[in-house]
């Protein structure tokens, strides 16, 4: 994963570096399947636009297996090729990330750049929205 930070500032923005943390341990715990640690890093309720409108998941009793249905069964991990800080406050930061989807051969499957919002809610940083460009 390629983090693009912009200025030393942003860089060392103790916030920047909790919500890149949130960013990493998601996709980790994403790709290993873990849905009580992949909820971890998320707030509830979350928030997914996309071409098609807005997705709410309440809890997270669900959240995973609707991201197995959108990610098709050919998927078998992703990533984050990059991920570039938009801005950042005390509480909130925006993070435009490169994801990427790949099958079990490690073949590229799906491609797209989604704006991820990261907020600190009750003393704990999460992923509390995002507006991805998912085909899906």
């Amino acid at each position: 994963m390629d983090l693009n930070h912009g200025t030393s500032t942003i860089h060392d923005n103790v916030s920047v570096q909790s919500a890149l943390q949130v960013m990493q341990a998601h996709i980790e715990a994403l790709n290993a399947g873990d849905e009580a640690k992949l909820a971890e890093t998320l707030h509830f309720p979350h928030y997914r636009l996309n071409e098609k409108g807005m997705t709410v998941w309440e809890t997270p009793d669900s959240y995973f297996a609707d991201f197995r249905a959108r990610a098709g069964v050919g998927w078998h991990r992703s990533s984050f090729e990059d991920i570039n800080v938009v801005h950042a406050s005390d509480t909130k930061v925006h993070l435009d990330a490169d994801v990427r989807r790949y099958d079990k051969e490690d073949r590229l499957i799906q491609s797209f750049r989604s704006l991820w919002v990261l907020t600190c809610a009750d003393e704990r940083w999460a992923a509390q929205l995002r507006s991805t460009f998912a085909p899906k």
